[in-house]
């Protein structure tokens, strides 16, 4: 069985069952997929399953896989790294049951868009489908489950992510001794198990696209480098309240990471948050001439370049550790 990562639209690969998350709203890809099929004839409330439910339907025109698979989850408030596990393992033995015959599965990885790690969520995801595997909850003769990813970066790391999880790159080992087979899982449940008490920082940033790659290979580089989870909130992927939210993962946080760059009103906000809630925040800056009144008297990392923002901030964090 083979994991593949592709770059480009989940709706163009080829596959027996493109698998969608409802997390009690209509959030990017599960949004769009439902309003096609809404228009092919479907009715909302059978497009939109509870929390462990899920729903099979034969594809609609543009959707390149011939089935579309819904699975009912928790609203993103909730929607964490075990959650995501869960959902994996559900998606399979959904199949097992209901397409037992099903070769090819397209799903995208979740958590990352709306703040969660990227390493953590894809990680997550990969040990639930393992999970399903092993346990023989899963279609028999499935061949591959294809990450679809249209940002090229994410697409690499992703890829990078793989080779490490598993032996031979993407092709999941069924040709190893069972001995083998049991050791590779045996591995993967211990570093679930570490992975899920490492402690999280929380980053305060403004989600722009100027701002992505200094998020993806300096800041996520040097808090992952410092052996913490790297999370952070973007407001426009919720519905309701947002911010009780960003209030528990900031109070839960060890550290908040703010990037006080271009002045957002909501960074602020947040770094007020957290010095309310005595979690210790490190401030960064690309031009001073950036900070407000309110914290210009503080301590801020100025940087200029990705590596300089990733050499100063993983100094900074090993140093408060230290």
């Amino acid at each position: 069985m083979q994991f593949i990562v592709f770059n480009g639209d989940a709706l163009k690969v080829k596959a027996d069952v493109l698998a969608l998350k409802h997390a009690q709203g209509l959030y990017g890809l599960d949004a769009y997929v439902t309003e096609r099929m809404m228009r092919a004839g479907h009715e909302f409330d059978h497009l939109t399953p509870q929390p462990g439910g899920f729903r099979i339907h034969p594809s609609v025109a543009s959707i390149a896989s011939s089935h579309i698979l819904i699975v009912g989850v928790e609203p993103l408030y909730g929607f964490g790294y075990r959650q995501i596990r869960a959902f994996a393992h559900k998606l399979l033995s959904s199949l097992a049951g209901e397409l037992p015959k099903t070769r090819s599965v397209v799903v995208t990885l979740h958590g990352p868009g709306y703040g969660l790690d990227e390493q953590e969520a894809f990680e997550s995801q990969i040990a639930g489908f393992l999970d399903a595997i092993e346990s023989k909850d899963a279609p028999e003769h499935l061949e591959t489950i294809t990450f679809a990813e249209r940002n090229v970066g994410r697409a690499d790391r992703l890829r990078e992510m793989l080779d490490r999880i598993l032996p031979d790159g993407t092709t999941h080992p069924w040709g190893m001794s069972r001995t083998k087979q049991a050791e590779m899982f045996r591995r993967i449940r211990a570093e679930r198990k570490v992975a899920a008490k490492k402690p999280r920082v929380f980053v305060a940033m403004p989600f722009a696209p100027e701002m992505e790659d200094f998020y993806d290979y300096g800041i996520q580089g040097a808090v992952r480098g410092a052996g913490f989870l790297c999370e952070r909130a973007d407001l426009s992927s919720f519905t309701g309240d947002v911010m009780d939210w960003v209030r528990d993962r900031i109070k839960t946080a060890a550290y908040v990471v703010a990037d006080l760059t271009g002045g957002s009103p909501n960074v602020y906000l947040e770094v007020g948050y957290a010095w309310g809630s005595n979690v210790p925040t490190i401030l960064l800056v690309r031009d001073t001439k950036d900070l407000k009144f309110d914290v210009k008297g503080q301590r801020c990392l100025v940087y200029k370049r990705i590596k300089d923002l990733e050499k100063k901030l993983g100094e900074e964090l090993k140093a408060l550790e230290g």
